[in-house]
């Protein structure tokens, strides 16, 4: 039979049957692919060998609501991203950066469970290599299989061999089928592979995690159908440079995507940071300017981070602006703030902003600690560790309320703060029984850089 082509949107999936410069359905441009259809992947395909009986409709009244089991994944972390823990059945797929730590996440989970079987099948690396790691990250290892393999049809067979209860796939990128005549890791093979791998996660109710490589872009590879048919999307963050990784769940069907999880990379694996806020907050500058200590929120969980800012005169006319962990563009709009409402001129220096640790904070209530923290190194004068902050600020200099203020509040007060600066419009209605903390009001920036300076 005479092969047939088709060009594919690399960002959507969308296939046309001519060449194009932007695609019709997402409107990226320059993301058009040419790919060998085959055939027999098109016919209504794929068979795993675990079919069961054919479906039929059902009265939604006639359908008995059974509740999800959940299986815990002896990760508190990860159980908490996943909303309690993994349902069976579920499609998981994690992504992030080459070297971030998904790999040595799934094995390190893979080696912990406990009364579970396990099949760990990597495409990337050797069983001798994943033996050198899973030594490395515990020496009391569960019921744990590995296999390296990268076709799809011999990993169901190692599947029914073993009879798992947990398959975890590393990674889709390596892994091809039979049914898609191209390379592993092409548009074709990661739809083909993943479909199958959803087909045989509800026919067999066993879940399955896929770990996927992202692009340049940040985003998954692979066709945009790939996050939209797993139950689960989970993107490990983190600097390379830095010890903390931070687990985000972008889509989750049995769960709250607000959840995050914190590791710490060491050499024998990850380790689960219960407590984030005591390691994102040193202790060693105590007199220095240019610091401030804000209470946000990343998820559900608060979290006390210390805001670092410096400035000093532009050497070369134009001064420069850089953040760390924080929005450039949003820096750039409270420095406004600052000089055109409180009246401190900063258009002739140059600003750094970081926010310690190596974490990306995008709750807009650390506001009030980034323009404090830059009036303090401009100032040449130290904010008190002993006060803390939280507070999004607006256009016009006034400090807007924040969500969850009692929590901010009461993390503060157990890490040992004595006075926290909070909106005016929070102090209403809030209710706390005998707090151990002093708790001030601002309603514009200029009331809170008294308190802070006066």
């Amino acid at each position: 039979m005479k092969s047939k082509t088709a060009y594919v949107c690399s960002s959507c999936g969308a296939e046309q049957p001519k060449w194009f410069g932007r695609c019709s359905v997402c409107g990226e441009w320059n993301t058009c692919k040419e790919v060998n259809l085959n055939a027999g992947a098109t016919k209504a395909t794929r068979s795993t060998g675990f079919d069961k009986v054919k479906s039929k409709p059902t009265l939604v009244k006639d359908i008995e609501a059974a509740k999800e089991e959940r299986i815990d994944m002896q990760c508190s972390e990860l159980n908490r991203v996943l909303g309690g823990g993994l349902v069976n059945g579920s499609l998981v797929l994690i992504g992030g950066e080459p070297g971030i730590g998904k790999s040595t996440l799934m094995l390190q989970v893979a080696l912990s469970l406990k009364g579970k079987r396990i099949l760990y099948v990597s495409g990337e690396e050797s069983e001798q290599q994943l033996k050198l790691r899973a030594d490395r990250i515990t020496t009391n290892a569960g019921e744990c299989y590995i296999v390296s393999e990268t076709n799809l049809e011999t990993i169901f067979s190692h599947i029914k061999d073993v009879a798992p209860d947990i398959v975890v796939i590393d990674s889709i990128q390596t892994i091809s089928t039979e049914n898609a005549d191209s390379v592993p890791g092409s548009l074709t093979q990661v739809r083909e592979c993943s479909a199958l791998l959803l087909k045989f996660a509800k026919e067999t109710n066993i879940p399955v995690f896929i770990v996927g490589h992202i692009t340049k872009d940040g985003t998954i590879a692979g066709p945009k159908t790939l996050e939209h048919i797993v139950d689960t999307v989970l993107q490990f963050e983190g600097d390379q440079h830095y010890l903390y990784r931070i687990l985000r769940s972008t889509k989750n069907r049995f769960g709250s995507t607000s959840e995050l999880g914190i590791f710490e990379m060491r050499q024998d694996g990850l380790r689960e940071v219960t407590n984030p806020s005591e390691l994102l907050i040193s202790n060693e500058h105590d007199d220095m300017s240019g610091i401030a200590i804000a209470s946000a929120i990343e998820g559900v969980r608060p979290l006390l981070i210390e805001v670092q800012s410096l400035t000093s005169t532009a050497a070369y006319g134009t001064p420069q602006r850089s953040a760390t962990g924080f929005d450039l563009r949003r820096m750039n709009m409270l420095l406004a703030v600052l000089e055109k409402r409180a009246g401190f001129k900063v258009d002739k220096k140059d600003v750094f902003l970081n926010i310690a640790g190596g974490i990306k904070v995008n709750d807009p209530a650390i506001d009030l600690a980034v323009i404090s923290s830059v009036l303090s190194s401009n100032l040449d004068i130290a904010i008190d560790r002993s006060i803390c902050l939280t507070g999004e600020v607006g256009l016009s200099g006034e400090i807007r309320p924040v969500n969850r203020i009692a929590g901010r509040i009461a993390e503060a007060q157990k890490l040992g703060f004595k006075k926290i600066i909070i909106p005016a419009a929070n102090y209403k209605g809030l209710e706390l029984k005998d707090p151990e903390i002093e708790i001030l009001t601002a309603k514009k920036v200029e009331q809170a850089f008294k308190l802070l300076f006066s």
